[in-house]
This record gives structure tokens, sequence and C-alpha cells, in this order.
């Protein structure tokens, strides 16, 4: 008997091959190679490696501590928790925010948000908001990008405001603030060139709330209403109120609200009205301008 099988220790490529059996059970990681990639991640976030270094060392021992850490984050992700609730951190435009389950698990979807933006508005001074925060993902890549832009970022949880400044401060935004408050509550007064949001947009009794480690994030980032739209409506209503003339709102919104958002906010009297579909080719943001001629800046 050798000394690993003696003291009960295992290869890499032993640990990682039991982790893939297990996370092969999810269903979103039944097929090709998903179930051993996040495997590797995983055991490479343990040991701080690279996936790569780890995959060429896979023959050595792993530590028992070390196991019983990688064993305990295989569990909760085959139980479906995010895996991004599991590193910490999520890689979304061109940062790597950190995540908890005080924010929702930013979607590579929502990078549409920032690419609208940036092509509305150009990188001279300008004021903009991002309603709904959480992680901070849409206002630190705007702020990123843009470094003459004034941001405001909202949230009503303050656990979450505390994310996206954690993340603000690592990515070194200075043109960045993050308030706390529910939508346009404390931004009596302001007006924006550009108001941003992923506000919550899944029906209430939809079943993939159940699904897909939904059940791990916070249902308030999620569900907004019987039919997903009740956040949209909130935040369209008062948005001429908070815009510039010749301002812009852009909204992330679920596959199947592209029509209905449209109208709301057409009855909200923005125009130019127009929506463009995510890398899935599904339409995903839409995007309303105020009239350069109504009212006073």
């Amino acid at each position: 008997m050798n000394d690993a099988a003696a003291t009960g220790a295992t290869t890499l490529d032993a640990a990682l091959r039991a982790g893939a059996a297990r996370l092969a059970a999810l269903p979103e990681l039944a097929r090709g190679d998903s179930a051993r990639r996040e495997a590797e991640l995983l055991l490479a976030h343990v040991i701080g490696c690279t996936r790569a270094n780890l995959l060429a060392h896979a023959d050595a021992t792993l530590n028992p501590e070390r196991g019983a850490a990688f064993g305990t984050l295989i569990a909760r992700r085959a139980a479906g928790e995010p895996f991004a609730y599991l590193t910490g951190q999520r890689d979304f435009w061109s940062l790597t925010l950190r995540v908890t389950p005080a924010v929702l698990v930013p979607r590579p979807e929502t990078e549409l948000v920032v690419e609208r933006a940036l092509a509305l508005r150009d990188a001279g001074p300008a004021d903009v908001v991002d309603l709904g925060t959480g992680s901070g993902a849409i206002a630190i890549a705007c702020a990123v990008e843009r470094p003459a832009w004034r941001i405001v970022a909202t949230d009503a949880s303050p656990d979450a405001l505390a994310v996206a400044g954690a993340n603000a401060r690592a990515a070194g935004c200075r043109n960045l603030r993050c308030i706390h408050g529910s939508w346009y509550q404390p931004l009596a007064g302001a007006r924006f060139d550009l108001i941003l949001g992923n506000p919550p947009y899944v029906e209430s009794g939809d079943p993939a709330l159940a699904t897909h480690g939904l059940p791990f994030e916070p249902q308030s980032a999620l569900a907004s209403g019987r039919d997903g739209l009740d956040a949209l409506r909130a935040i369209i209503a008062d948005a001429p109120a908070h815009l510039r003339p010749g301002g812009w709102i852009v909204l992330e919104h679920g596959a199947t609200q592209g029509p209905a958002v449209a109208k709301l906010l057409e009855e909200a009297g923005l125009t130019h009205v127009r929506c463009h579909t995510d890398l899935a080719g599904l339409p995903r943001v839409t995007e309303a301008q105020k009239d350069p001629a109504h009212g006073t800046v």
C-alpha cells in the first residue's frame, strides 16, 4: 500500500473525476464536458491555482483539508447553488466582480444594456443612473468605459449596495456613487441623460424560479408580479420626470416582454422605441428617448 492510500489521500485527477460525476446529475451540466470543467474550476479555486496549472499536475496528491473543501463545494453545486456563489466572483464585461447571495449573479445578456448605453452617449460628460444596481455590474462597466460620466447606482438592499460599493472600489471607479433606495426614491428632482436598469421581470408564479439555481438568488431581484412587469411599469412611468430632453432609457426584460415594454414606453410619451436582441437572438433590451424638444433641462 502506498502512502497516499494509507492516509486516504487521493490524486487531483481522481478527485476531479468523482466531482464531475456528481455534477453531471445537474441538468444544465449533463451534456458535453460542462461538469468536468466546473469541477476543475472549483478545485483550482480551492487550491489557489489556475485551471491550466491544475491540469498540468493532475497526478499530484490532494491533501485532505483541500479535499474536504472541494467536496463541500461540489455538494453545494450539486444541490443547485450557482457556481458564482461558490467562488464568490463572476466575470462581466471586462471586470471580475465580487458576488454574494445578496445580489443576482450577473448574466452575459445584461452586457447588452452596457453596449447600448455606450452607443447612445459619447465619452463626454453625462449624468447616468443605474436603477437596482445589485452587484454594480452595469454601473461599474459604464464607469470604467466612460470616466467622464457621473453615475449614480441605486438599490433598495443595503447588502447589495455593499457588494456594489466593494466592486466599484476594486475597479477604481471615482465617477460612481451608490445610493440606498428603491428605484427613483432617493433621486427626487434629479435629471439624467441615461437611465439604465436590469429590474426583476420574471412572473411570480413562473416554475423557472424553482430551477437552475434561481432559488438561491434574491427573489426580489427576479420576480415582479403576476405578469413580471411590475418593476418595469414603475420605472417607465416615472422615467419622463427623470430624463433630460433627448435622454434615453435602456431596460433589460424577458424574451417575450418586448412588445409590452414598448407599449409602456410609448404610453409614457417616449419616442424612438426600439428593441435589441441578445447573443442568443432573443429580444432582451428595449430603449426609448425623451423628445429633445419636450421640457427644459
